[in-house]
């Protein structure tokens, strides 16, 4: 599992390396959180699914998980360059009605200005 982290105009651009499933689920939140707690400041979020060719229920339900924490927080996080399987997921347990999902990066960053 390979999590880029980096930040755009103060918002933090999460890219997820291949697929999201129990088996990585574990290194994605142990990565997340170390990225947060070295950039305190970053409240918003955009997660960069555009390598991510598969994802399970666990891997959903991380992102649950992570878009919790960050809203607790005070912040938002959005979805971008979701792929044709995931996106399965998304609409078969309706997950896309919880998630702002956008085509790429840079439309997601523009809907935090």
């Amino acid at each position: 599992m390979v999590v880029t982290c980096s930040k755009e105009h103060g918002i933090g651009v999460i890219q997820v390396g291949k697929s999201l499933t129990s088996a990585t689920t574990d290194a994605f939140r142990e990565q997340f959180s170390k990225w947060q707690s070295v950039e305190p400041d970053v409240k918003n979020y955009v997660i960069d699914l555009k390598q991510v060719d598969f994802m399970d229920s666990a891997g959903l339900g991380t992102l649950i998980a992570v878009l919790k924490c960050v809203t607790e927080a005070g912040g938002d996080m959005k979805i971008a360059c979701l792929q044709k399987k995931p996106r399965m997921v998304f609409e078969i347990t309706r997950a896309y009605k919880v998630f702002e999902i956008y085509d790429t990066v840079d439309e997601a960053l523009k809907m935090f200005n």
